[in-house]
């Protein structure tokens, strides 16, 4: 053999050698995952596309597509998380109960709590013969109820004429008699209509007043349970900005049956500044009437009392008072007629809201207030509940608590 033949032969070894051992290393890397990504399938014009439209979650159906050409679909083996957001809160808004029907609902608990004046009465009355002693009780029964001392003269003197005229009579004859005369002391005649609904193109305006602890801000909450109820479009202005919790407590009460509360944002601020934003806020509304709550206040108190005829004054600047209320404590007596002279001299009140009726045996009260003031009782309060305040009906109420 010759030199070249042994070359050549030597050359094929190496570049066979070189090739096994190229075959090698790419064993040895595909091993270790340097092989290289195979390219996704071509997909045919016709295919239905595996991935969610752009900008829109996979989950989601193109309503304009549905019943037309295809929809965009997901592989059975994928899985669609959706995300859950949480609920929003919204607060329940509720619908009051009908001012209508709420005096009969509750005349059995009033009558429970006047037995004083009504069957204390009837006792006394249905005896036979009353001679002075009977009489006397009479007198003190009535005097206990706060009737007062004039409308106590007044109604003795009717039943002893008709005692005098139709002599002993039964229960039933001598509880018409009663109820009659009582009627009469309560004065359906008065006008008790509650300024509740727009005046010349303005919402009516009424101011809440009363002393410390009358449950006046409850009172103002439950009166828009009762305008809503007759579906008024109401506003609440939370002028008592001394008692740091007032204004939260009135905003809820409003919140509870959709209605706005306009207050200040800080404590302390200008009663009457907050009273004058309400009512311009109302008229912005085109509400039908504005609530003002006002701070309690003791009646013997100068300063106080200027202040809450300041709050007067500074809302007439924008729109006339159509209705002053002034919240009274039945349980307060001789005491509470007192209260009622102050807050009139100072803002003129055009109407009563008696609360606590339910828990005393004072039911002349009514009579008391109304004879001293010359305004009418127009809402009582009888019970703790929400829709526990009605109008106020003078029949109903000498039926009430005769029953």
């Amino acid at each position: 053999m010759s030199a070249i033949d042994t070359l050549w032969e030597f050359l094929a070894i190496g570049l066979g050698l070189l090739v096994v051992l190229g075959g090698l290393a790419a064993t040895l890397l595909r091993g270790r995952g340097g092989a290289t990504k195979e390219l996704p399938p071509e997909r045919t014009p016709d295919a239905p596309s595996t991935r969610p439209a752009p900008g829109r979650d996979s989950g989601d159906v193109d309503d304009d597509r549905v019943g037309g050409s295809s929809v965009d679909t997901l592989p059975a083996d994928d899985t669609v998380v959706e995300e859950t957001l949480p609920p929003t809160t919204v607060p329940e808004v509720e619908r009051p109960e009908s001012p209508r029907t709420r005096l009969q609902r509750l005349r059995a608990r009033l009558a429970r709590s006047n037995t004083a004046l009504g069957k204390g009465l009837l006792a006394l009355l249905s005896r036979g013969d009353l001679d002075e002693q009977a009489w006397e009780d009479v007198e003190d029964t009535l005097l206990t109820a706060d009737l007062g001392v004039e409308a106590t003269t007044e109604l003795v003197d009717a039943l002893r004429t008709r005692v005098r005229v139709h002599g002993a009579a039964d229960e039933a004859t001598v509880r018409g008699w009663l109820r009659d005369e009582l009627v009469s002391l309560v004065d359906p005649s008065m006008d008790r209509t509650l300024a509740s609904s727009r005046v010349d193109g303005r919402p009516a305006v009424v101011v809440v007043v009363g002393v410390n602890g009358t449950g006046k801000t409850t009172t103002v909450g439950k009166l828009a349970r009762v305008l809503v109820a007759e579906d008024k479009d109401v506003v609440l202005g939370a002028a008592d900005t001394f008692r740091a919790a007032a204004a939260d407590q009135l905003q809820t009460w409003g919140e509870r049956v959709g209605v706005p509360t306009i207050r200040s944002d800080r404590d302390g601020a200008d009663p009457a500044a907050v009273a004058f934003d309400a009512v311009r806020g109302a008229a912005e509304l085109e509400a039908d009437v504005v609530i003002i709550d006002t701070a309690g206040r003791l009646h013997n108190k100068v300063g106080l009392m200027d202040e809450l005829g300041k709050v007067k004054r500074v809302i007439e600047k924008q729109s006339p008072i159509d209705e002053v209320l002034l919240v009274l404590d039945a349980t307060t007596g001789q005491n509470g007629l007192r209260q009622a002279e102050v807050f009139s001299e100072v803002v003129g009140i055009t109407g009563i809201v008696l609360t606590k009726l339910d828990g005393t045996a004072k039911g002349g009260i009514v009579v008391a207030v109304q004879r001293k003031l010359g305004v009418p009782v127009k809402l009582i309060g009888l019970g703790e509940g929400p829709d526990d305040l009605a109008p106020f009906d003078p029949e109903g109420f000498v039926d009430a608590i005769l029953d």
